[in-house]
Order: structure tokens, then C-alpha cells, then sequence
């Protein structure tokens, strides 16, 4: 994937504050997919877009999890607040997000299915704390199967302020 001449979007969700760690809970200024996703700004050029829900979830990390598995067990899409005026711009679709359960949180479902993504490539990224991409990508894969889905990486959350050139090496890769 030749990213020259193509405008990129990194539309991402990110969770800043209460936050679990492999150093346990931590406070977190901002979130790790944030992180990330500054990084492949800097290295694209792209448009930032920040993935947020309209219902904010609980401040308190445990909480959150509760939430979050009970969003993943309905299948529910929660409402985010804004969301992308001019997709058609846009060729190529970094896409950021936190493994939650194992996946994706519902928000980025529903900023899935609230977009058109016919004819882009989406470059799925995510932070995790050991687990992975889980089954994000495939289900990226069910919810937009005309897509092309580029290759995914998977950033370990407590590393990711040194992840820059991991984040380079991988923009890199993408292209040849």
C-alpha cells in the first residue's frame, strides 16, 4: 500500500485516566491509543479524529470494564458524539482502539456502521496490556467486508511513549 499522494485519516478511541497497566491501576494524562495515534500523525501527515461516546464512560477502570463487557455482550452501539464530515477525502483510514474483551470497544462498531468505507483501506492499530489484537480485525472484516484491510499492529499499552519507531517501522512495512 503506496500511501504517497493519498490522504490518510487516524480516527481512533482512547480511554485517558483510570487505567489498567501491567504496573496495576494507573492514571493516565492521556490515553494509549492517543498515544499511537499522534505517532502515525506525525509519520502520515493524516487528520486526527477522536472516536468519543456521547454517554462518557465511568471514571473508575473497574466500572468501565463492567460497562464495556455488558456493551460487547448486547452488541450495542453506543452514540458517539461527532463524526466524520468529509469521508469521501479520504483514502486510506488508520483506525485506533484499546483490545477491550478481547476486541474493539462497541463505539468503534458504530463508528463502522455509521461511515461509508467503500473503495478505503482500513489499517487497523490497537493497544493492549497482553491481549493482543484479539478478534478485532476479523471483526472489522464482518462489519465492512468490502474494504481492504491493511496490516494490523498491536502496541503493548505500557510501552507505547516508546513506540515511535516501532510506529515507523510499521508505516514503513505497509508500504512495500
Amino acid at each position: 500500500m503506496n500511501l504517497q499522494g493519498k490522504k490518510c485519516l487516524i480516527a481512533y478511541f482512547s480511554r485517558n485516566g483510570n487505567n489498567y497497566s501491567s504496573r496495576g491501576i494507573v492514571n493516565l494524562r492521556i490515553g494509549n491509543t492517543e498515544v499511537i495515534a499522534e505517532m502515525v500523525k506525525d509519520v502520515t501527515g493524516g487528520d486526527l479524529f477522536r472516536i468519543d461516546t456521547v454517554k462518557p464512560y465511568p471514571e473508575d477502570y473497574g466500572e468501565t470494564t463492567e460497562v464495556a463487557g455488558q456493551e460487547l455482550r448486547s452488541n450495542a452501539r453506543p452514540a458517539i458524539l461527532n463524526h466524520v464530515v468529509d469521508m469521501g477525502a479520504y483514502q486510506v483510514i488508520f483506525l485506533g482502539y484499546p483490545n477491550w474483551w478481547g476486541t474493539m470497544p462497541m463505539a468503534v462498531c458504530t463508528f463502522l456502521e455509521e461511515h461509508d468505507f467503500s473503495g478505503k483501506t482500513i489499517v487497523p492499530f490497537c493497544t493492549h496490556e497482553g491481549s493482543g489484537l484479539g478478534s478485532s480485525v476479523g471483526d472489522i472484516a464482518k462489519l465492512c467486508p468490502w474494504v481492504e484491510l491493511a496490516d494490523a499492529i498491536a502496541f503493548h499499552g505500557t510501552n507505547v511513549k516508546n513506540a515511535r519507531k516501532e510506529v515507523e517501522r510499521w508505516i514503513q512495512e505497509l508500504q512495500r
